[in-house]
């Protein structure tokens, strides 16, 4: 099976910070772009960290309300830093948690959940940033048709890799639901079909109404 990258899926044109760009442009290049967040950068290109909207909100968040109805909030230490921050490398949030280009989307998806982060820069094996991977760029994979998700299933899954006959089990796929249906010839392969039916790219749920002749998971082998 050929699952798809974070190389294949980053945005390589990225909009990035140097590491002194003061506030004021970098709301503009924020704007500019229509983009949340940009990448902070030293003068070799290596990603040092990230700031985005929320980093700069933090400017007026820590300020006092002008009608005095709502109190200055308790600050740790480098939340005050970032409120006084001016350039980018002051307010951006780091270090910066990045990916490279040939990860699994599985793997840049617990990486931004680990570490709570929107988006990853993309780094090649030297730090230098490649690209830049958004959560809204890995969902891209459900984006995939149910033909293509079906014809992967037959080809790479079930002929393949588990050497079935293209009689034994059907596949259905509905807005990426996979529904299959068969017979094997032993209970533990089941599992195995299912396991590998989720792993492909696109794929929302997987539903089996697969039959087998033979109980082998249980001592000796009993046929059903």
């Amino acid at each position: 099976m050929q699952h798809r990258t974070v190389g294949e899926l980053m945005t390589r044109n990225v909009v990035r910070a140097p590491r002194e760009l003061p506030f004021k442009e970098i709301v503009e290049l924020l704007a500019e772009n229509d983009v949340t967040a940009v990448p902070v950068v030293d003068g070799s290109g290596h990603p040092i960290g990230v700031v985005s909207e929320a980093d700069l909100l933090r400017k007026s968040s820590g300020q006092a309300d002008p009608s005095g109805r709502v109190p200055i909030p308790h600050l740790e230490a480098w939340e005050r830093a970032k409120t006084e921050g001016t350039r980018a490398e002051e307010l951006m949030s780091a270090p910066a948690v990045c990916a490279r280009p040939e990860w699994s989307v599985v793997e840049a998806a617990r990486l931004m959940a680990v570490q709570g982060v929107k988006r990853l820069p993309v780094v090649d094996e030297t730090d230098r940033l490649l690209g830049i991977i958004s959560r809204a760029d890995l969902l891209r994979i459900f984006l995939r048709h149910d033909d293509a998700i079906r014809e992967e299933i037959e080809r790479d899954v079930l002929r393949r890799t588990l050497r079935l006959a293209p009689s034994a089990v059907t596949v259905e796929v509905r807005e990426g639901e996979v529904t299959l249906r068969g017979s094997v010839e032993v209970q533990s392969l089941v599992p195995v079909i299912e396991r590998l039916c989720r792993s492909v790219d696109g794929v929302v749920s997987v539903t089996e109404h697969i039959t087998y002749r033979t109980d082998d998971t249980h001592g000796p082998a009993t046929a059903t």
